[in-house]
């Protein structure tokens, strides 16, 4: 799945635009082996262009723009023939200056379409997009009850609330009569804003003020806030909650993250995370290559800031192949503190022995 683009939030949110300005660039082969200095000229020129219309930090777009007019000059880009490696190194080039891990040129070997500012994707498109994220159950990859009463659930992406929506639903659902749950974000690159609320909206009594996003483009800020009401049963905002992390947990996974953490609703075990926290969407340069820009940035309500470029620091750090054995030692420790559950207390003990006899990986 493209967690790239799964970062971009609806058009409608985020008033993400399809740039029409690259049509009077000269096409390319449908299926191209190889590319020209003109080519290359094309691709650059049209990425200065919308990182300059787009990119959430202006001043830093044309430090950016800048980067590239100067690699360019120095022939940095004359060798390379092959379209991949020239995104690839566009990439690098454009980061090393913003130092935002969103941005990312791509190529494409079949034509990118050619859309006004405000079209959406074709249906053909959103078919087949919905179709991969079907096969891959969206995003939610293992629901399980542990040893102990623990839920677990392993998800892998939060893939576009219309069609999530269902799944993240019967998975929480499934999970409700749990005495502690972790959530593992440890292989997820994050995904649309509005299906992380809905998730966050099983884990809070209360309607939330969750995240805001100030885009660019509209001058304006869009908040997300949780659900008071919800399908089926929530597993509540007072039983203890544990996110597991690693550095690849990223975008929309680190914000529900960054949300359990101010809000002090549960423990992050494992990594300090990926770092990217500005929203955008795609951008057509010319006919086979694409951008992907923020034009936004995160504002959460409580600290007034966001984790880009830092990531969000676990409460317990520990290397992420051990996150999992280590929530569940936290978490049952924390339940032999309840006095509710008394009669299970020598389960508990028993499996907290199993676990510490288990080699850590730290």
């Amino acid at each position: 799945m493209d967690f790239w683009r799964m970062a971009m939030i609806s058009t409608a949110m985020a008033g993400v635009l399809i740039s029409q300005s690259a049509s009077a660039q000269r096409p390319m082969q449908a299926v191209a082996t190889s590319i020209t200095a003109e080519d290359v000229r094309l691709v650059v020129s049209a990425a200065k262009r919308e990182m300059n219309a787009r990119y959430v930090f202006e001043d830093v777009a044309q430090q950016a723009g800048a980067a590239l007019d100067t690699a360019m000059a120095s022939g940095a880009y004359a060798a390379i023939s092959d379209p991949i490696k020239l995104a690839a190194q566009l990439t690098t080039d454009v980061q090393r200056v913003t130092r935002d891990k969103h941005i990312r040129v791509r190529y494409s070997a079949t034509p990118i379409p050619e859309r006004t500012d405000t079209q959406q994707q074709s249906a053909e498109e959103i078919a087949a997009e919905k179709a991969s994220e079907a096969r891959g159950n969206f995003g939610v990859e293992r629901v399980e009850r542990l040893p102990g009463n623990l839920g677990y659930i392993d998800l892998r992406g939060f893939a576009t609330i219309e069609w999530a929506g269902e799944t993240i639903s019967a998975a929480m659902t499934l999970i409700a009569n749990t005495d502690a749950l972790i959530v593992d974000l440890r292989k997820n690159g994050g995904g649309d804003p509005q299906t992380v609320s809905w998730m966050m909206s099983y884990l809070l009594d209360e309607r939330t003020h969750l995240n805001s996003f100030f885009h660019r483009e509209a001058n304006r800020t869009s908040q997300f806030w949780s659900n008071e009401f919800v399908p089926g049963k929530k597993f509540g905002g007072k039983k203890p909650i544990y996110v597991l992390t690693s550095k690849q947990t990223f975008s929309g996974a680190e914000e529900f993250s960054y949300n359990v953490k101010a809000l002090k609703r549960g423990t992050l075990v494992g990594e300090r995370t990926g770092g990217g926290a500005n929203p955008g969407g795609s951008v057509r340069l010319t006919a086979h290559f694409s951008m992907f820009i923020p034009s936004g940035r995160a504002i959460n309500p409580i600290t007034k800031t966001n984790w880009e470029g830092v990531g969000v620091e676990p409460d317990v750090n520990v290397p992420a192949e051990d996150a999992l054995r280590s929530a569940q030692i936290l978490a049952l420790k924390k339940l032999l503190g309840d006095e509710t559950k008394a009669p299970s207390a020598d389960r508990i003990r028993s499996r907290i022995a199993e676990l510490e006899r288990e080699p850590s990986k730290q």
